[in-house]
């Protein structure tokens, strides 16, 4: 998910690069959404597996 993230943000660069405010707007937005869903996943998991070990 994180892999997405950084696709969106790099498509976000090239598209602000080159003048297209609103689909760079839209990228970099999904970019965000992608990046917190995946730092909420990622703390979840590492949670999990604390309370699993212990």
């Amino acid at each position: 998910m994180l892999h997405y993230a950084v696709v969106f943000f790099v498509i976000a660069l090239i598209a602000a690069l080159f003048g297209f405010g609103g689909i760079a707007a839209s990228a970099a937005g999904i970019a965000k959404i992608l990046f917190i869903i995946f730092a909420v996943l990622a703390v979840a998991s590492f949670l999990f597996s604390l309370i699993k070990k212990g």
